[in-house]
């Protein structure tokens, strides 16, 4: 009899336990989701990328084959604009300023990659850059697509 009374107890329990599950399934699912950088809506956008972000720049420069090294401080404004000031070293020669101003524009999309065009005194012509929003926008990882060059930007202060 107490066998009985526990196997229909169990039966009724048991849908109740399987609802309590995957809740819980998909409200971690909704939890990784805004770690990943991604928004309420469960995409990026523009408004991923706001604020300060530190970036070093490694590569070379296709044609010349001249080594690119350098550090920029980049600021995005959450709308489309950046603003940065850039320190370049290209084959060992320092930049003529010590820090080059630059602004540009970058559009992010849904599924959180996105590009950027950048003008800068520090190269000749505009700079066309792809990157991927990563850990919830507080790293953005970047290839330059007119030379052979990457860089990492991370988010100065969270």
């Amino acid at each position: 009899m107490k066998h009985e009374s526990m196997s229909k107890t169990l039966m009724a329990v048991t849908p109740m336990m399987i609802v309590c599950v995957v809740l819980s399934l998909g409200a971690s699912g909704v939890a990784q989701a805004r770690d990943m950088g991604r928004w309420d809506d469960g995409r990026c956008s523009n408004k991923t990328l706001s604020g300060d972000y530190g970036l070093i720049v490694e590569g070379t420069i296709l044609g010349p084959g001249f080594l690119l090294r350098g550090v920029v401080m980049q600021h995005y404004d959450g709308k489309g604009n950046i603003t940065q000031v850039d320190h370049v070293v290209v084959d060992g020669m320092s930049p003529p300023l010590e820090w080059t101003p630059g602004t540009g524009t970058y559009t992010v999309n849904p599924d959180c990659t996105g590009a950027e065009v950048l003008n800068t005194a520090s190269m000749p012509n505009p700079i066309h850059i792809h990157f991927v929003v990563v850990n919830n926008g507080k790293q953005i990882n970047q290839v330059v697509d007119d030379a052979a060059s990457t860089a990492i930007a991370t988010r100065v202060n969270e």
